[in-house]
C-alpha cells in the first residue's frame, strides 16, 4: 500500500446520502464595482451528535461502477512500498457493485500467473475530519490476502508519508483469520513502530465468515476503535510522546483488497483465488465534532455574503481585479461585489467568478492565498471551524492568516500559517 510498512501490527437499511448540495451562481465585475444586494439569505443546517452526516450505500444494478464522482483508482504493479504483488486496475472484474446493495472488491490471479485486484479512494473528492466512520464490511480470506479500510492525510503526497499521518481502521493478514487491527502511522511512530491494537473475534471464528462492522470515534486528540461495537483500543496525544500528534486534519478513505507484501507474506497452495471483499456500506456519524466531507471541525457552511476578519474587516478581492494570482486581502467592509464571497459544498470559496487559492498548491508556513481560475484542486477547498472561527486548508493543515499578525488593519494580504486562534485568523461567515 502506498508507502505503508506494516507490522503484525446486523440488519440492513438503505440510508439516502446526508448531504444536500447547494450551488450559487457566481457574479461578474463589469466596469464599476456596483454596491452589492444584501446576502443572500443562509442557514446553514448544523449536524447534531449521532446525526448521519454521509454515507456510501453501493446500491446500484449488478456490474455497475463505484461512484465516479466519489472515488478514484488507483492503478499500477510496483509494490506499493511493501512488496505486494497485485496490479491494481480500473476494471470491472476488479471493483464493482454487486446488485445487492455491496461494493465488491475482488483480487484474482490471471492466465498469465499475476494477480489483479483493486485500490480506491475518496481523495480531492470526499475528505474527512472527525465523527464516527463505520463500514459494513465481509473480508476476503487465505495466505497473502490483505484487505483494509483506511485513511491518509489529504496533504499526501504533497505531505510524505508518515508525516501525513495515516489512519487504519480495519486490517487483517490471511494467516490470522480470527483477528483485525486497527492503528495509526506518523512521523516517529510509523511501520513497525506503529501504534496498534489487535482485536480477536470472540470465538475465535474467522471474519470472512460473516460480516461485521469496522468504526473509529475520531475526536481531536483522540481515536477509538471498535469492531461489532465492541471498543478495543485508543490513541491520544499522550501516546505519541515527544512526537507531532498529525491527526486533527483531514482525511480521506482508502478500501483496496492487496495480495502478498512484506507483513501478510505470499500466497501459497492454500490460497484460493478469487477473493472478495464485500462492503455493504461506509457511514459518517456526527458525535459532537463534526464529521463529514471537506470537515475542518464542522464543514464549510454555503451561502454567499461577506467573510469577516476579527469581526471589523472583509475578505477582499483587491481593486476587484480578477486576474489569476491577484493576493487576497482584507478591507473595510464596503458592500461591494469584491466582497461577497460564494462558499460552495464542493468547499470552495468563490468571488467574482474565481476561486480562493493557496499558490501552487503550497503546505508551508507564509504560502501566498490569492485568487485564481477554480480548477478542483486541493488548493481551492476550505472548512470552517465554528468555534474557533478558522477557515483552514485540508491539504496544508493550516488556517487562512493575515500575514503580519494583529492588530489586523485595512489591507493585511493573507497567507496560510500553523492555527493558532490569533484574531488574525477569527473569520465570521
Amino acid at each position: 500500500m502506498q508507502v505503508r510498512h506494516h507490522h503484525p501490527s446486523t440488519t440492513r437499511r438503505r440510508l439516502a446520502a446526508g448531504l444536500a448540495v447547494v450551488t450559487a451562481a457566481t457574479v461578474a465585475l463589469a466596469g464599476a464595482l456596483p454596491a452589492a444586494a444584501s446576502p443572500l439569505p443562509t442557514g446553514p443546517v448544523l449536524a447534531a451528535p449521532g446525526d448521519l452526516v454521509w454515507s456510501q450505500e453501493f446500491t446500484g444494478p449488478a456490474g455497475a461502477a463505484p461512484d465516479a464522482s466519489v472515488w478514484n483508482h488507483e492503478t499500477g504493479a510496483h509494490g506499493w512500498g511493501n512488496n505486494e504483488l497485485q496490479n491494481y486496475t480500473t476494471s470491472r472484474a476488479n471493483s464493482a457493485l454487486d446488485g445487492q446493495g455491496n461494493l465488491v472488491i475482488t483480487a484474482r490471479r490471471e492466465a498469465d500467473g499475476s494477480y489483479t485486484s483493486a485500490r480506491m479512494t475518496t481523495k480531492g473528492r470526499h475528505e474527512l475530519r472527525y465523527g464516527r466512520i463505520e463500514s459494513r464490511i465481509q473480508i476476503p480470506r487465505g495466505q497473502g490476502i490483505w484487505p483494509a479500510f483506511w485513511m491518509l492525510g489529504a496533504g499526501f503526497p504533497q505531505v510524505p508519508w508518515p508525516g501525513s499521518g495515516e489512519i487504519d481502521i480495519m486490517e487483517n493478514v490471511g494467516n490470522e483469520p480470527h483477528r483485525v487491527h486497527g492503528t495509526v502511522h506518523g512521523p516517529g511512530y510509523s511501520g513497525g513502530a506503529g501504534i496498534s491494537g489487535m482485536y480477536q473475534h470472540p470465538q475465535g471464528w474467522s471474519f470472512a465468515d460473516d460480516f461485521h462492522t469496522f468504526s473509529i470515534d475520531w475526536s481531536p486528540g483522540s481515536i477509538t476503535w471498535y469492531v461489532d461495537g465492541q471498543q478495543y483500543h485508543q490513541v491520544t496525544r499522550a501516546s505519541v510522546g515527544g512526537n507531532a500528534w498529525v491527526f486533527d486534519q483531514a482525511y480521506f478513505l482508502i478500501l483496496n483488497v492487496a495480495v502478498g507484501g512484506s507483513w501478510p507474506g505470499y500466497p501459497d497452495g492454500s490460497t484460493q483465488l478469487p477473493q472478495q471483499m464485500k462492503v455493504d456500506y461506509i457511514r459518517v456519524f456526527d458525535n459532537g465534532n463534526g464529521g463529514g466531507p471537506g470537515n475542518g471541525g464542522g464543514s464549510l457552511p454555503t451561502g454567499t455574503g461577506t467573510i469577516r476578519l476579527a469581526g471589523s474587516l472583509c475578505l477582499d478581492v483587491p481593486w476587484g481585479q480578477t486576474h489569476d494570482g491577484n493576493p487576497a486581502q482584507v478591507a473595510h467592509c464596503n458592500g461591494n461585489v469584491a466582497q461577497q464571497w460564494t462558499r460552495g459544498a464542493d468547499g470552495t470559496i468563490r468571488a467574482l467568478g474565481k476561486c480562493l487559492d493557496v499558490a501552487a498548491s503550497g503546505t508551508t508556513n507564509g504560502t501566498v492565498v490569492q485568487l485564481w481560475t477554480c480548477n478542483g484542486t486541493q488548493a481551492q477547498r476550505w472548512t470552517y471551524d465554528s468555534p474557533s472561527k478558522t477557515l483552514r486548508n485540508p491539504q496544508s493543515g493550516k488556517c487562512l492568516d493575515a500575514v503580519g499578525g494583529t492588530p489586523v488593519r485595512d489591507g493585511q494580504r493573507l497567507n496560510i500559517w500553523d492555527c493558532h486562534g490569533a484574531a488574525n485568523q477569527q473569520w465570521s461567515l
